[in-house]
C-alpha cells in the first residue's frame, strides 16, 4: 500500500494557512532544498484541493529559470485535484477527482506507486485525517509567529497516535518534523 503523507509548511504557532507572506519556496538553504528534493524523488503523486491547485497552476508553470526544481517537479508529477467544479485542469499530468475524495484516495493508495503527497488543501487534509487515511505528517516549521490562520488539525481534533520519525534543523531556522500516524 502506498504512503499518504501530508507535507505542510507551518508557523511556530501552528498555522498552515498563509494570510501573510511568511513562506518563500525559493529560500536559499541548501539543506532544506536537498530535503525537499529527497521527498519529491520518493513521491509520484500530488493530491490537492481545487484552491491549492488553481494557486499552483497560476504560478508554477509560468516560472522560467527556476533553480529550485519546484517547477520541474510540479509539471512532471501526476496531480490529483479534488474538485466538484473544475472540468478541465488545464495543466499537464492532472486528473480531476470529482466524486467522493475519501473513496478515491483509498483506491489511489491501493494502486502501485510511490508516495502520495498532500500539501496545502486544508479542508481535504482535515477530511483525510478524520478518515484515518494519512500515514505520515511531514511538517516544515518556519521560525515565524503569524497569530492567525487555520492549522493542520481542526479545532477539537485530538491526535495521540503519532510517532516521531525524524527531526532536522536547517540553517534558515526551519525545522522538519516527520511523524508516523496510526
Amino acid at each position: 500500500m502506498r504512503t499518504l503523507a501530508i507535507t505542510q509548511n507551518m508557523t511556530l504557532d501552528g498555522s498552515i494557512e498563509m494570510p501573510t507572506d511568511w513562506f518563500d519556496p525559493t529560500v536559499d538553504d541548501p539543506g532544506l532544498r536537498e530535503e525537499m528534493h529527497l521527498q519529491d524523488a520518493a513521491a509520484d503523486a500530488l493530491l490537492v484541493g481545487r484552491q491549492t491547485f488553481v494557486d499552483f497552476r497560476g504560478h508554477w508553470p509560468a516560472q522560467e529559470n527556476d533553480t529550485t526544481g519546484v517547477t520541474d517537479y510540479l509539471n512532471g508529477v501526476q496531480k490529483y485535484v479534488v474538485s466538484s467544479t473544475l472540468t478541465d485542469p488545464e495543466w499537464q499530468n492532472s486528473t480531476i477527482v470529482a466524486g467522493d475524495p475519501i473513496a478515491a484516495v483509498r483506491e489511489l493508495k491501493q494502486q502501485p506507486g510511490e508516495d502520495i503527497v498532500l500539501t496545502g488543501s486544508i479542508r481535504l487534509g482535515h477530511a483525510l485525517l478524520e478518515a484515518g487515511l494519512v500515514d505520515e505528517l511531514r511538517l516544515f516549521v518556519y521560525p515565524v509567529v503569524q497569530g492567525r490562520g487555520r492549522g493542520l488539525f481542526p479545532d477539537g481534533r485530538e491526535a495521540t497516535n503519532v510517532t516521531l520519525l525524524q527531526s532536522r534543523a536547517f540553517e534558515s531556522g526551519v525545522v522538519l518534523l516527520r511523524y508516523a500516524v496510526g
